[in-house]
């Protein structure tokens, strides 16, 4: 087998077992004991707000990254020659996939968020 197809298994096989192992792990809990009492009056409003502030300034350096990258690399493409134009192609996929990385991270993160921002109402 090659090498790059053996790391590719391998990563597989690793991702998987991370994947596995959290879901499947066992939490043990005990009552709370007696002299301990539950404040009320810690608010997590400032936390919360300032964790959608931030995803919101990442997401946008994001897409503000992303499209300026874009635009890049279409100008070079566009006046490349022969050579220029394949060595472009090359580098538009290592783009996409980082693109693409930093859209979903970015959604997941926000769909995370906001899924739970409800849970301490």
């Amino acid at each position: 087998m090659k090498i790059k197809t053996m790391q590719k298994v391998l990563s597989i096989i690793l991702l998987t077992m991370m994947i596995v192992s959290t879901i499947s792990t066992v939490v043990m809990a005990a009552t709370t004991p007696g002299n301990i009492t539950a404040s009320n009056d810690i608010t997590t409003d400032a936390i919360d707000k300032a964790g959608g502030k931030l995803l919101g300034v990442v997401q946008a350096i994001g897409v503000v990254l992303s499209v300026v990258v874009l635009a890049a690399i279409g100008v070079k493409y566009m006046m490349g020659s022969v050579e220029e134009k394949a060595e472009y192609k090359k580098t538009l996929m290592p783009y996409v996939v980082g693109a693409g990385l930093i859209f979903t991270a970015s959604v997941f993160a926000q769909a995370i968020f906001e899924f739970f921002s409800g849970w301490g109402d």
